[in-house]
C-alpha cells in the first residue's frame, strides 16, 4: 500500500522517477552482465515485466516478514519499513533524474506502510482478544461476539488495503504513462516533411511469404531493450540537447530548432547486441531526423577526439566512434518513426539512429547530451560490464518459416526469412540440408544497404527429420561465419539452424 501510494504521488510530482523505478534501476545496474543476458534470452522484451514481478514478490515477502515481526515484538516490523525507506532513498540518489521530491517518495512509502502495519496489528490483536492497550497479548476466554466484530474489522481493513493497492497501482500506471500531458503533446505534434525523403521500396522487396517478419516493422511490434524500468517522460517544450567536451564551441539545441532543420528520412534496420542467432531483437523502420554530422559540424570536434558519449535523460550512455557520426552514413537525431512522432518507449522526443552499429553503442533514446571525447578518457554504460567499446553489427541471417520443430508433408517446402549486413548490404543467401551442399535462395531486392533483405527458397524434402541451415554473404564478399559465439562481448555469430520433421 505504501508503494502504491508513492507511485501514485510520483505520477503528479516525479513522473520520470519513483521508488519502484529507482529500486529496479539500481538492480539492473548491479546485476552481472551474465544475469542480464540470461534475462533477455529467457524473457525477451518482457524482461522488465519479469523484473517488476520479481520485485513485487520480494517486497511482498518483506511485508509479510514485517507483519510477523511486529506481531511478536512491537516496532520490530516498523524497523523493516524504516530500512526499506532508507534503501529506497539510496536507490533514488543513484539515479540521474534525482530530485528532492523523488527522494521523499521512499520515505512516504515507508511511512504509509508503517502506519498501516500498526493499524492492522492493533486490529489483529483486538481480534485475538488482547487487552485494550496496544501491543498486549491475547487473553483466554475472550468474548466471541467481540472477537467476531474485531475479526470483521481486521479483514475489512486488510481487504480494503488490498483493493486500494490494485486501484492505486492501476491509476498510477495509467497516469505515469501519459504524465505531464506528454502523450497528448506527442499526438498533436506535426512532423515536418523531409528535405531528403526515403527511397521508395523496390517492387518485390517484400516476398509476401506468410510467417516472415514484415519488411517494415510496425511501431507496436518493434523490439524494446533498454535499462529504463519506467519510460522517461520528457516534455518536448523543455527538451534540450547539449554538445559538450572536445569541441571548438558548445552547442545547445531545443526541439523547435531541431524541427526547423532540413530533415532526412531513411529506412534503417537496428539490432540489439543481445540478439541470439535466429533471434527477433531486430527491426526495420522508416526514421525521420537531422543528420548527427550536421550538429557535430556546428560544434567543431577537436582533432584528438575519437568518440561521442551520448547520454539519455535517465543517465544511460553509449560510446559511438566519432568517424561513424561524421561520415556519409545516415546517422540521425531521429524525431519520427514510420511516419509518426517517436513512441514514448522508443525515445520521444529525440533518439539516435546509427546504421551499422548495435544499439548499445549507438541507439540512445531520450537523448539529452552528446559529449565529444576519447575512448581513452570515457567509458559508456556497458563497457565496464564486459562489453566491447565498439559494436559493429555482424552479418547474419535467419529462417522465419517454417519454425523450428514443425512438421510437414513430403515434397516441396518453402523456406523464407531475412538477412542483414547493415551499411554493407547482402549479396546472396544460401541454405543447406543435413550439412550437404549449399543452395542459393531467391534474394528479394533490399531497400538499401542499411536494411535487412527478405529471401525464400523451395526445397524438396522427403520423409525423415532434416536439419536446415542458412548463411549470408555481403556485398563485399564476406561470408557469414559458422563459428558459434554467444552475444557477449560484441554480438552472436553462427548459422541459424532449424529441424523439420517430414511425415506422410
Amino acid at each position: 500500500m505504501g508503494l502504491a501510494a508513492s507511485e501514485l504521488i510520483a505520477g503528479f510530482v516525479s513522473p520520470s522517477l519513483s521508488t519502484m523505478t529507482a529500486l529496479g534501476g539500481a538492480v539492473i545496474d548491479a546485476v552481472p552482465p551474465g544475469v542480464k543476458d540470461w534475462a533477455v534470452a529467457l524473457f525477451g522484451t518482457a524482461d522488465k515485466l519479469a523484473l517488476l514481478a520479481g520485485m513485487a514478490l520480494v517486497i511482498a515477502a518483506f511485508a509479510a516478514v514485517s507483519g510477523v515481526l511486529e506481531l511478536r515484538r512491537r516496532f520490530a516490523g516498523a524497523a523493516v519499513f524504516a530500512v526499506f525507506g532508507l534503501v529506497g532513498v539510496a536507490a533514488v540518489l543513484t539515479r540521474a533524474q534525482v530530485t528532492v521530491t523523488a527522494v521523499a517518495l521512499p520515505v512516504i512509502a515507508a511511512g504509509i506502510g508503517g502506519m498501516l502495519l500498526q493499524s492492522l496489528i492493533w486490529r489483529l490483536a483486538a481480534w485475538q482478544g488482547a487487552e485494550s492497550q496496544q501491543g498486549a497479548r491475547p487473553k483466554q476466554g475472550a468474548d466471541p461476539l467481540r472477537q467476531a466484530a474485531e475479526r470483521r474489522s481486521f479483514l475489512q481493513l486488510l481487504g480494503g488495503s488490498a483493493a486500494a493497492v490494485f486501484v492505486a497501482g492501476a491509476v498510477a500506471t495509467a497516469w505515469r504513462g501519459g504524465a505531464a500531458g506528454v502523450s497528448e503533446l506527442r499526438t498533436a505534434l506535426r512532423l515536418p516533411p523531409p528535405r531528403s525523403p526515403a527511397a521508395a521500396i523496390p517492387p518485390g522487396a517484400d516476398t509476401g511469404l506468410a510467417g516472415v517478419d514484415p519488411l517494415v516493422t510496425p511501431n507496436p511490434d518493434f523490439y524494446r531493450i533498454d535499462t529504463a524500468l519506467s519510460v522517461p517522460v520528457l516534455d518536448p517544450r523543455e527538451w534540450r540537447l547539449k554538445v559538450t567536451g572536445l569541441v571548438e564551441r558548445a552547442v545547445e539545441l531545443d526541439f523547435d530548432a531541431l524541427l526547423a532543420k532540413p530533415m532526412t528520412e531513411r529506412y534503417v534496420t537496428i539490432a540489439c547486441v543481445s540478439n541470439e542467432v535466429g533471434g527477433d531483437l531486430i527491426g526495420n523502420a522508416r526514421w525521420l531526423g537531422w543528420p548527427v554530422r550536421e550538429l557535430l559540424a556546428m560544434a567543431g570536434p577537436l582533432p584528438d577526439a575519437d568518440m561521442v558519449l551520448s547520454r539519455s535523460s535517465d543517465g544511460w550512455t553509449a560510446s559511438t566512434p566519432l568517424e561513424v557520426l561524421t561520415d556519409t552514413r545516415d546517422a540521425l537525431l531521429a524525431v519520427g518513426m514510420n511516419g509518426e512522432p517517436l513512441p514514448l518507449e522508443h525515445g520521444f522526443p529525440v533518439r539516435m539512429i546509427v546504421p551499422g552499429l548495435y544499439g548499445y553503442v549507438s541507439a540512445t533514446k531520450w537523448l539529452t547530451e552528446l559529449k565529444v571525447t576519447r575512448f581513452a578518457d570515457d567509458v559508456a554504460y556497458w563497457t565496464p560490464r564486459g562489453w566491447s567499446e565498439r559494436g559493429p553489427i555482424k552479418i547474419s541471417s535467419r529462417i522465419d518459416v517454417p519454425r523450428d520443430g514443425r512438421s510437414a508433408r513430403p515434397g516441396m517446402i518453402v523456406f523464407g526469412g531475412v538477412a542483414w549486413a547493415q551499411h554493407t548490404g547482402i549479396a546472396k543467401v544460401e541454405l543447406r540440408v543435413d550439412r550437404g551442399g549449399w543452395q542459393q535462395a531467391r534474394l528479394a531486392p533490399g531497400i538499401s544497404v542499411d536494411t535487412w533483405y527478405q529471401w525464400q527458397l523451395g526445397l524438396d524434402l522427403q520423409q525423415g527429420q532434416h536439419e536446415i541451415q542458412v548463411r549470408a554473404t555481403d556485398l563485399r564478399g564476406t561470408v557469414q561465419t559458422e563459428d558459434r559465439r554467444s552475444v557477449a562481448p560484441d554480438g552472436a555469430t553462427g548459422f541459424h539452424t532449424i529441424r523439420v520433421d517430414v511425415n506422410p
